[in-house]
């Protein structure tokens, strides 16, 4: 892990596409470095029903991005009296991260959604500086080296909602089975168009 201050209080967050639809799963531990201070920390916030995002990173400066995102989607929602698209969305964060490149927010994003009347999924990554990379994958990049090769097996296979959330919830405890600074349960949200 090393020195990261990405790795500071750990994480652990996966983002995949199922059939006709999205999920986002992440561990539960909040620490410091080694020590474990907390067992029910939250990274995965709800945007609105069809929106997800996990902020990966340093805890405190994921809090603040989650506050200022909810100030930024109610202001959204009043001036255009919808909810946002998750494309959009993730152009808010990625612009948000822009602003402050020269002294950034160590959080790494990861926006999950349904997109559009058809319920599109949606997935999309972004780095400290709001850089964004589309894929039928993400993990947070503190378990890249234990998920890679779990995650590649089961995207191919297409699963529909009701093996999605088994799928997800093995890829990322076998990853945290493996990383001492993570773990300690998952929370595992699926969208789906019902």
């Amino acid at each position: 892990m090393g020195d990261s201050i990405m790795s500071y209080n750990g994480s652990a967050i996966v983002v995949m596409v199922g059939k006709n639809c999205v999920g986002i799963a992440s561990d539960r531990r909040f620490g410091v470095r080694q020590q474990t201070v907390a067992t029910d920390f939250q990274k995965i916030y709800k945007m609105h029903d069809k929106l997800f995002v996990g902020l990966s990173g340093l805890a405190t400066d994921a809090q603040t991005m989650y506050e200022k995102l909810k100030l930024r989607l109610n202001l959204y929602k009043l001036r255009e009296e919808r909810d946002i698209k998750p494309s959009s969305f993730s152009h808010l964060i990625a612009s948000m991260l822009y602003e402050r490149r020269f002294g950034p927010y160590f959080v790494e994003p990861l926006i999950a959604g349904l997109e559009g009347p058809e319920n599109k999924p949606y997935i999309c990554g972004t780095d400290l500086i709001g850089a964004p990379v589309f894929t039928n994958a993400f993990w947070s990049p503190e378990l890249a080296q234990n998920l890679v090769r779990h995650v590649r097996d089961f995207v191919a296979s297409g699963f529909g909602a009701r093996g999605f959330v088994e799928v997800m919830a093995q890829c990322l405890l076998s990853a945290v089975d493996r990383d001492c600074l993570s773990g300690w349960g998952a929370v595992v949200n699926i969208i789906t168009p019902d």
